[in-house]
């Protein structure tokens, strides 16, 4: 198939695709509103992968999947798109994931981030956390808030990602934004580093490792508003998370550690979001979100995270939020098909009773 990466980003940006997938013996593939649909009729062959990976690819970038099996890089269209790039090898053959990193940055109620996530970003100190699965929109939502504090706050922002996927200009915050492998080697180093560079914000791209976490929980404790993302759903299971990366002999000082300094922790998902015909629109995220109260620090103190679920539901007045309660304030407008709602709550009977009795209230 003759077809350039020139000609299929091009056709992601149009067509506002999410994603952009290149393998052998499958079409090109754009991921639009959640759904996988073929760019072409025809596959693509060894070949054409080969040299579609080759097109985008540095010689250095491409050293680097030959040697390690794959490589991620942030990537510009003429047009000033930009997409990260994940290029990897798979049965010996060549393919790639381009995602689309939106050019506008969208404001907190855009997203539908509650008024309290605002709140958070004039703390002082401590540890907030966004989490969710892999393309849930967390680098969205995190660009947004570091640009609410960028906009309102006079305030050193250290941004540490792998790659850059935001650019943000200075505007009342000074920001310094590091990529991971070309100005700094690792997540870990590059925190050690930071607190030598007067910083009073830290966002850490990802805290993929022992060493990161525990550079990020180490400068939180240390007078700093920490910024960290993890691939976990729910509050409860990020905290097990993070304690569980530790050595037995260490999580009990871990979790003294996160019941004192995290500030909170939101999760999210995207969800196809639907208009008044029941046709896909486009996407919309639902939400839970964990603000540090007496009762949740007792919680993560004592090893009791099973039981945050429950001050979740009764902590509305603290500004937290289920994601069942979100979702279905969302299916209730009519942002969501039932079937969105049911399939993602982690409650689905819970659910359905409260839908039986408000019809029939």
């Amino acid at each position: 198939m003759e077809i350039s990466m020139q000609e299929l980003l091009q056709a992601t940006i149009d067509e506002g695709g999410s994603d952009l997938h290149i393998r052998a013996y499958m079409p090109p593939e754009l991921r639009l509103h959640g759904e996988l649909l073929p760019l072409a009729d025809e596959p693509l062959s060894e070949e054409d992968a080969y040299r579609l990976v080759k097109e985008i690819c540095s010689d250095e970038q491409f050293a680097e999947v030959e040697r390690n099996g794959g490589a991620d890089f942030a990537l510009a269209h003429p047009d000033g798109t930009r997409f990260r790039v994940s290029v990897f090898k798979e049965r010996k053959r060549y393919g790639t994931v381009l995602r689309q990193i939106p050019s506008t940055l969208l404001t907190m109620d855009q997203i539908g981030l509650p008024p309290v996530v605002k709140e958070l970003l004039f703390k002082p100190r401590g540890l907030i956390l966004v989490t969710g699965p892999t393309g849930s929109g967390k680098s969205t939502t995190l660009a947004s808030m570091l640009d609410v504090i960028n906009q309102e706050r006079g305030v050193h922002i250290i941004t540490i990602e792998d790659p850059i996927e935001f650019y943000h200009t200075s505007k009342k915050s000074l920001i310094t934004q590091r990529e991971v492998g070309d100005d700094v080697p690792s997540f870990a180093e590059a925190i050690r580093r930071a607190l030598r560079q007067d910083p009073d914000v830290i966002l850490v791209g990802e805290m993929r490792d022992l060493e990161t976490i525990g550079a990020a929980i180490t400068a939180a404790e240390t007078g700093h508003l920490v910024f960290g993302t993890l691939h976990t759903t729910g509050a409860a299971e990020t905290i097990d998370r993070i304690v569980d990366a530790f050595p037995t002999n260490q999580q009990e000082q871990v979790r003294t550690q996160l019941a004192a300094g995290l500030q909170a922790v939101i999760s999210q998902i995207l969800l196809p979001k639907i208009d008044e015909n029941g046709e896909v629109c486009g996407r919309i995220a639902a939400f839970e979100i964990m603000t540090s109260t007496d009762a949740i620090r007792s919680r993560i103190r004592d090893n009791k995270t099973n039981m945050i679920k429950s001050d979740l539901q009764t902590g509305a007045k603290f500004g937290m939020m289920t994601l069942d309660s979100c979702l279905l304030n969302h299916y209730r407008n009519g942002y969501i098909s039932y079937e969105e709602l049911i399939t993602k709550s982690q409650d689905p009977d819970s659910v359905v009773q409260k839908l039986k009795e408000e019809m029939g209230a």
